[in-house]
């Protein structure tokens, strides 16, 4: 019963792909199908900034859950062909209804078509993935920039559905309008004596003299390039969401393998 379940399982899946051309960026959703993904219900569509939106999903049968801090892999349809992009997830595994967020920058086709998404529609995820998870210290100090500050969120979520430890949460942002989460973050900061936030809106850079206690704390960072670089110092534990290494300019693609997965694909060099 269980082996013609699992059969009917492959061929519902192939028989949508079978005539959907694929890029192989995008074999990695299709060689590991029974294993990790599975489809998500879009349950609700929250516009946060002018660019960036929040997704309410409702993983289906197989979600095994998350670690604050962690992300997942999200695939959909664009125009016959299967794109997947990885994000944060921006909810604490706390939550009590069983439903998770991302929170995504409409940036790139991928991202805008994400951000796009109908409420009752479907996305496909992959399983939680990620080391960047909550801090197990009682003195904490989270550095954030733009949209770093997703996973961050989801810790912060979880700390206030459990205890929150002495955080300090330093967060740099084109201007005020462009704070992701602004009131959640001000109510939580009025509300918990415990949470302090410093929010930098006037284009200054990282020095460590905005937080002059920092040796005494654990330093998680996540943000743009710029930032991490500015905040190495203090060896933070950071989450990167661009490739550390760059390909070289002449780069015209090649075969790639990924060390711990053992997947491998053909690159066109974009």
């Amino acid at each position: 019963g269980s082996m013609k379940n699992v059969a009917s399982s492959w061929l519902a899946r192939l028989t949508g792909l079978i005539a959907t051309p694929l890029t192989p960026a995008h074999y990695l959703v299709l060689l590991r199908p029974l294993a990790a993904n599975h489809t998500a219900r879009v349950e609700a569509v929250t516009r946060e900034t002018a660019e960036v939106t929040t997704l309410t999903l409702r993983p289906g049968r197989g979600w095994t859950g998350h670690q604050a801090g962690q992300h997942v892999r999200v695939a959909l349809a664009i125009d016959g062909r299967l794109a997947a992009r990885t994000y944060s997830i921006s909810s604490s595994p706390d939550r009590a209804d069983g439903l998770i967020t991302i929170t995504v920058k409409a940036q790139g086709r991928v991202s805008n078509a994400v951000c796009a998404a109908a409420v009752g529609s479907y996305l496909t995820l992959g399983v939680a993935e990620g080391d960047f998870v909550l801090p197990t210290g009682k003195r904490v100090l989270f550095i954030t920039g733009g949209s770093g500050i997703t996973p961050i969120m989801s810790m912060l979520r979880t700390y206030a559905a459990r205890e929150m430890p002495d955080v300090v949460h330093l967060h740099f942002a084109r201007s005020a309008d462009d704070v992701i989460f602004a009131a959640e973050l001000f109510d939580l900061a009025a509300s918990v004596p415990t949470y302090r936030s410093i929010l930098v809106t006037d284009h200054r850079r990282f020095t460590p003299d905005l937080v002059p206690d920092w040796q005494t704390r654990e330093v998680l960072a996540c943000g743009p390039t710029s930032l991490l670089e500015a905040v190495a110092p203090l060896h933070p534990r950071v989450e990167r969401f661009t490739a550390v290494l760059a390909p070289p300019s002449d780069a015209t693609g090649g075969h790639v393998r990924f060390g711990t997965s053992r997947v491998s694909a053909i690159s066109d060099g974009r």
